[in-house]
């Protein structure tokens, strides 16, 4: 799987070809297809690992280290998305890569729309714990704001149009906004 992101990554969807990735993996193409059935079972996996991947270095915390206040929590696991280090990388280019072709590649999107659907929820109970008070809907419709930044904040720094400190405050306001207006009664 993380062959599969490489090359994602590299290549894009649209130049995903499973020699390539055989080669990558270093299994034969016979192996691939035996394991994911077809191209659709290949990308439908990768998602599902880019997923798993996420989480690991969005959660993933030392043991040893002090609670963090919930707005600290919030914060950590938006910008942890935006972090120069090769896996965070390759997974939000392949992300990006992936939620494109799904223009093109119906069988994608209900794919996607789950895994953005649980990120949204993730960062919806945060905001939750910062902002008790509430409404579910505001705090639904907060996490999709952050989460749609986030994803674009991503996509501008890796084509180099933004500097990763710069997208990372651009977060954090956005943070202090959306706490701000989820405050408002």
């Amino acid at each position: 799987m993380e062959a599969a992101a490489r090359v994602i990554a590299r290549r894009g969807v649209r130049g995903l070809r499973v020699e390539e990735l055989a080669a990558e993996a270093g299994v034969s193409t016979a192996l691939i297809y035996y394991h994911f059935k077809d191209r659709a079972g290949i990308l439908r996996r990768t998602l599902e690992f880019i997923n798993d991947r996420a989480a690991v270095y969005t959660t993933e915390r030392d043991p040893d280290a002090a609670p963090l206040e919930p707005r600290q929590e919030l914060e950590r696991a938006l910008l942890l998305e935006l972090q120069d280090d090769e896996a965070v990388r390759e997974n939000s280019i392949a992300w990006g890569e992936l939620r494109a072709s799904a223009i093109f590649e119906p069988h994608l999107r209900e794919d996607l729309a789950k895994a953005t659907l649980i990120w949204v929820q993730e960062i919806a109970d945060l905001l939750g714990r910062v902002r008790p008070m509430a409404t579910a809907a505001g705090l639904a419709v907060a996490a999709e704001r952050l989460t749609g930044v986030v994803e674009g904040l991503s996509m501008r720094w890796l084509s180099g149009i933004l500097p990763l400190t710069h997208a990372r405050e651009l977060v954090v306001d956005a943070i202090d906004a959306e706490l701000e207006r989820l405050g408002r009664p």
